[in-house]
């Protein structure tokens, strides 16, 4: 059994590694109550922590330690017990949130089509594969946002938004994704603009590349579009975070187009000034928030 002081360590390792690899969001989640934000850190570094090792190159067989780990944290699912640094914050997460285990089997079934996919003939393909890989993680976050209606209402939402932050991040990681024989735009997509994948792999852009470019960030700003009227349906403690973190993704397609979509030059990311400039309104607009949220004394 995890002593609290163990427990607490777990999730100050998900905290550093949030704050680490996903510095946007790391910004969008000061702006939860103190209460929730373990369990956002805790999921974002389940994610991460099998991402890495889907992309460790160093790794002999990253099947099958994927595997080992992915088993051995189901069982600690189920048990509800971990000693894994990490697994141990994510089961006492779904614990205390009630959030269903086959999203994280589902999540690590995609992570298993990175090591073997490399590219998708169709849209609706590649929809299928970001089911795993994005929807799932806005259906883990749902129950710590706390929707204030039935999830199955709130759900869409959450799935628009994973799937809308999940192309965002596709198309700032074109070239890396390249470097590891990945290509995540639809081959449907390539040819309807005349992009080979062989030009991509050159990366020198074209004429045609930033067509196709401009066409998937337009597709992409759809998803948010769509995703955004469900903030409204989630606690007023949460809807700030949320909002903010849409913002500071979209940012990135504002800097892809700020690039002239040379995707190959350099990562698109959104700079420290404009990161504060959105999230310092939304600290004092959460802190307002939470303040009405306190109960009063009788």
């Amino acid at each position: 059994m995890a002593t609290d002081l163990t427990l607490a360590a777990s999730y100050d390792t998900c905290r550093r590694l949030n704050a680490r690899h996903g510095r946007s969001y790391y910004l969008a989640t000061l702006l939860l109550p103190p209460r929730k934000r373990p369990a956002v850190h805790a999921l974002y570094a389940f994610a991460r922590y099998a991402d890495e090792i889907v992309d460790d190159e160093r790794t002999v067989d990253r099947a099958a330690e994927l595997s080992d780990w992915g088993t051995r944290f189901l069982t600690d699912v189920r048990s509800g017990a971990s000693t894994d640094p990490v697994g141990r914050a994510v089961v006492d997460t779904i614990r205390r949130w009630d959030i269903p285990p086959s999203l994280f089997e589902d999540f690590l079934a995609s992570m298993r089509l990175d090591l073997t996919v490399t590219s998708y003939p169709t849209y609706r393909d590649l929809e299928r594969y970001m089911w795993g890989s994005a929807a799932v993680i806005g259906l883990q976050m749902l129950p710590v946002l706390e929707p204030l209606v039935p999830d199955d209402e709130a759900a869409p939402y959450a799935i628009a938004l994973g799937q809308a932050f999940q192309l965002t991040n596709f198309l700032r990681d074109i070239r890396e994704d390249l470097g590891r024989g990945r290509v995540y735009l639809p081959q449907e997509d390539l040819a309807a603009y005349g992009v080979t994948i062989d030009e991509l792999t050159a990366c020198r852009l074209s004429g045609a590349i930033r067509r196709l470019l401009a066409f998937e960030i337009e597709r992409t700003r759809t998803l948010y579009r769509r995703a955004e009227p469900g903030i409204g349906l989630l606690h007023p403690t949460s809807r700030v975070c949320v909002r903010t973190a849409l913002r500071l993704y979209e940012g990135i397609l504002d800097e892809i187009e700020r690039a002239d979509y040379d995707v190959f030059r350099a990562r698109a990311t959104v700079s420290l000034p404009r990161r504060l400039a959105v999230v310092g309104p939304g600290l004092v607009r959460a802190r307002l928030t939470r303040r009405r949220e306190l109960p009063t004394a009788g």
